[in-house]
């Protein structure tokens, strides 16, 4: 028999985020999980849903946003005003990028391109497709080394190796669908198209916040621990992501929020996870150095 719950009051607010959630997984779990990536010898395996947006979608949009931001820097003459240190960055990125077959094969094949923007902002990116950017203020504010370096550029790499935009986008859109399924359902329950347009007015800053927000904390795991045995496959000390992250939390002055608050995992758990994971790949390095 089923039960009534009429005396139930639920919030409305409270009613559209749990019917949203439950059309979003709906919409994702109809969708064929897979993995972007080999597992590698850090042993990254977790399904991923990305079909709502395919790899060329992708990689075609964020080629265009990089264009855009060449572009821009160039006409700010902002863009690789340092020979050596572009020249470093490109170095140290092409041994990394012949590493990335160990994760997947047709990476080797990507547009790659490399580049140095002058910006006080300590950050670097890879966007799918291999296009990669490091700001001036990482160089210059963090001084990493060669080997902490690669660790940066070796994290930001497997964003891309690992299709995290992507599945980003694929999420955002799966939001989208949702809100209107259930703008749908709640015009038809309620016979009220207002009720309807409101639900979308209330959806629509969520699915654009979506696209704009950093990885997961999944994903900067992943991205972590698959740059950690890039960089050692290409000769550089795994140890160098541990002082890396320690000069990160430094620079960031108790700015941080805590991870709970956080896309990004907080700095002690960043360097733990490294810490177990460096005698799984310190043989690689070992091997790469002779």
């Amino acid at each position: 028999m089923l039960k009534s719950f009429s005396n139930i009051k639920i919030p409305m607010t409270k009613t559209l985020n749990i019917t949203l959630a439950l059309l979003i997984s709906l919409i994702l779990t109809g969708c064929a999980a897979t993995s972007s990536t080999k597992s590698g010898a850090v042993g990254i395996d977790r399904k991923q849903h990305m079909e709502l947006v395919t790899e060329e979608q992708a990689v075609n949009q964020s080629a265009l946003a990089y264009q855009q931001t060449i572009k821009e820097a160039q006409t700010k003459k902002l863009l690789n005003t340092d020979s050596k240190e572009t020249q470093r960055v490109r170095s140290i990125a092409q041994k990394l990028i012949a590493q990335v077959g160990i994760f997947r094969p047709d990476a080797v094949n990507w547009k790659w391109e490399i580049n140095v923007q002058d910006s006080k902002e300590i950050n670097a990116y890879c966007m799918a497709g291999g296009k990669i950017m490091v700001y001036t203020g990482l160089l210059d504010q963090i001084k990493p080394t060669d080997d902490e370096l690669a660790a940066v550029m070796g994290h930001e790499i497997s964003h891309a190796l690992r299709e995290h935009v992507r599945e980003q986008m694929s999420r955002a859109k799966a939001q989208q669908i949702g809100i209107l399924g259930l703008a749908a359902i709640i015009g038809v329950t309620t016979d009220s198209s207002k009720n309807a347009a409101a639900t979308l007015a209330i959806g629509a800053p969520i699915a654009a916040v979506a696209l704009t927000l950093p990885n997961s904390r999944t994903a900067e795991h992943e991205a972590d621990e698959m740059g950690l045995e890039l960089a050692a496959r290409a000769g550089y000390n795994p140890n160098a992501a541990v002082s890396l992250w320690e000069k990160m939390g430094k620079a960031s002055n108790g700015s941080k929020p805590p991870e709970i608050l956080s896309t990004h995992p907080a700095d002690a758990s960043r360097i733990e996870d490294i810490k177990r994971l460096i005698p799984v790949v310190m043989p690689l390095y070992q091997q790469a150095s002779k």
